[in-house]
């Protein structure tokens, strides 16, 4: 193989190439790992692939301006980027605890970015290079923060990210066609403030100049002091992300108008062949190796991205509102000759960990409808049910498997970005369900059916849960079929808006009666851009504007993780008070339908059971667990 170098990190990289000056000088919150599962990667492989001078500069000492200038002032401009992981996301647990960790920074060591990185970064390079720098910010922090926006570590609204930078130019999803636009333009002179025509991009502009077009949304003060008119501009916000029927967004910041152009139309097969057949060195800086390397490549190292965008669209989900919905995808020939590459590196050992994207089985986009008309609004493709016009085809994603798994050298290809099952039971030919189960499988599968709850399932966007069990009596029966030992292991989700202490019950019932006992359990993390995070400001529902059960507290969080383990001693104490509260004692016992032992008196419980009898006669026939009974009602 051709050795392949990294891009500039010092001034002595450049002397090596024989450059004077850079073009552009990315300022990025992660260690620089030059594989295409990085943004800053593929950014500046892009631009380098358009004859620009790139250099990278990752993970800067934000204290002072050193490792900002140290090579030198760039010609054109600064792109800045938190990284691949919203910056207080990465620092700051669900419950807001101070990771220690950060699987993007040499040896794991956390602590070595900025929290809010981008407006951290933004006022160093102003610092170092001054007001007149064009400076363009994008990556996932910038895209989702591009409105007014509920930050759940302040429990606050924030204004749009780009009157916090005082950046120039905001480019969100995947950013590749509008930076290269802002690098041409730029290049021949243009001033960065000029440039308001470009999609998928955001700019901010006095508001006596905002375009007449378009759709505003309420403004930045009625945002902050209304949560209906906050979950109004939620909607409208979420709506128009579809680069076929989307309008200009318009936001009022005071003074100021925050504008989002539509978006930018996703890469075409052709495109994204060439975005991936770039010289990635496809490892970290060698300058890590020293401090233990960046764990963060060890998943992806040797894994391929075979498609981009989600028609899935979880409530919960951030992906929608920052790749969008409509799926695109590589040929066979490109994904192959990326395998094939993946065989030759010195440390192959003969297994691709992943062939996947945002939803591993989504090839093409969601039906023939969306390619001239767009996504339905306030629609969803899948759920509560898969939609009656939903194309389902996994013949194309099974050939580029059986063909990766022929190449010499390969011994196994895994599938770890997530299989939609509710796409998967849809799809009438299980040829591809029965060699993902022989093939594919690295002894468990990991889906998501994240609750069991109608009601709450709804809130989450998800299919309801009777599609789960018909896709697991299949899988184990195929398994089965196969003599082969395999688990599936469910995600699942505490706290989710919409989940009742009710709700939480429902879903311990289910786990006890299908004897899933999860090892971890992920509380809802309100994410910035998201519909879910909504809900969880706003406790109303943004599209139906109907109240939404929300628990908040600490202590209301605890209870309803705890039921989901139930089984562990450790929860003992908060299950029966869980129970205790709902007026469940009929789950607190010693007969095999209970979720807990007593810890008081038998008389005291025989007492409170009295008092509630209603529920003793109702658990016996608690096998539905589809949650139809409550789901109404919210």
């Amino acid at each position: 193989m051709k050795k392949v170098d990294f891009l500039p990190v010092s001034k002595e990289d450049m002397d090596k190439r024989g450059w004077k000056q850079l073009d552009f000088l990315y300022i990025v919150g992660d260690a620089y790992v030059d594989h295409p599962s990085f943004g800053h990667a593929i950014i500046s492989r892009v631009l380098e692939s358009h004859g620009y001078k790139v250099g990278i500069v990752a993970l800067p000492d934000w204290h002072k301006i050193d490792d900002f200038v140290r090579m030198g002032r760039p010609k054109l401009g600064v792109l800045v980027s938190a990284g691949n992981i919203d910056s207080m996301v990465n620092h700051y647990t669900a419950a807001k605890k101070r990771r220690h960790d950060d699987m993007y920074a040499p040896g794991g060591k956390g602590g070595m970015r900025p929290d809010r990185a981008t407006l951290v970064y933004c006022n160093r390079i102003k610092e170092a290079f001054g007001s007149d720098m064009p400076i363009l910010i994008g990556g996932v922090e910038a895209s989702l923060r591009r409105f007014a926006h509920y930050d759940y570590w302040d429990d606050g609204i924030r204004p749009s990210i780009l009157i916090d930078s005082k950046a120039d130019l905001l480019t969100y999803g995947m950013g590749e066609k509008q930076t290269v636009q802002i690098a041409k333009r730029l290049d021949s002179g243009e001033d960065i403030s000029t440039m308001h025509d470009i999609l998928g991009t955001c700019y901010t502009c006095p508001t006596y100049e905002t375009p007449y077009d378009g759709v505003e949304v309420p403004s930045f003060d009625n945002v902050l002091n209304s949560k209906k008119e906050y979950a109004k501009s939620c909607r409208i916000e979420q709506d128009e992300q579809d680069h076929i029927r989307g309008r200009l967004i318009k936001q009022k910041h005071g003074k100021v108008m925050v504008v989002q152009n539509k978006p930018m139309p996703p890469l075409n097969q052709n495109e994204l062949d060439k975005i991936y057949s770039l010289p990635y060195t496809r490892a970290y800086h060698p300058s890590y190796e020293k401090l233990g390397g960046v764990p963060g490549i060890k998943e992806v190292e040797f894994s391929i991205t075979h498609n981009r965008g989600c028609f899935g669209a979880c409530n919960f989900c951030s992906i929608a509102f920052h790749q969008g919905r409509y799926v695109t995808s590589r040929s066979k020939k490109s994904i192959l000759t990326e395998a094939e590459k993946l065989t030759h590196m010195p440390n192959f050992k003969g297994y691709i960990h992943d062939i996947g994207g945002p939803t591993a089985n989504f090839r093409k986009p969601s039906c023939t409808f969306q390619e001239e008309h767009g996504l339905c609004k306030g629609k969803k493709c899948l759920a509560p049910k898969p939609c009656k016009n939903l194309s389902v085809d996994h013949s194309e994603y099974l050939d580029i498997l059986r063909q990766v798994r022929s190449l010499p050298k390969v011994k196994k290809v895994f599938i770890r970005s997530g299989i939609r099952y509710d796409y998967l039971l849809e799809d009438k030919d299980d040829t591809f369900f029965k060699e993902l189960v022989e093939h594919h499988v690295s002894g468990q599968l990991k889906v998501a059916p994240e609750h069991c709850s109608a009601a709450v399932l709804d809130k989450m966007g998800k299919p309801h849960i009777e599609a789960y069990i018909k896709f697991s009596h299949r899988y184990f029966e195929y398994t089965g079929e196969i003599n082969k030992e395999q688990y599936l292991v469910p995600y699942l989700m505490s706290s989710h808006p919409g989940s009742t202490l009710d709700d939480a019950i429902e879903l311990a019932l289910f786990l006890k009666k299908n004897h899933i006992r999860p090892e971890q359990v992920q509380d809802f993390y309100p994410t910035p851009g998201t519909i879910s995070t909504c809900m969880f400001y706003t406790e109303l529902d943004p599209y139906t504007m109907e109240k939404v059960y929300v628990a908040k507290s600490e202590h209301d969080k605890a209870l309803q993780r705890a039921l989901l383990q139930y089984f562990n001693p450790k929860n003992q104490k908060l299950v029966e008070e869980a129970l205790k509260r709902a007026k469940r004692y009929d789950l607190i016992g010693y007969d095999s339908k209970c979720l807990v032992k007593p810890t008081h008196s038998a008389n005291q419980l025989n007492k409170n059971m009295n008092k509630n009898n209603r529920y003793q006669n109702k658990s016996s026939h608690k096998n539905n667990y589809s949650g139809k009974n409550r789901g109404k009602k919210r």
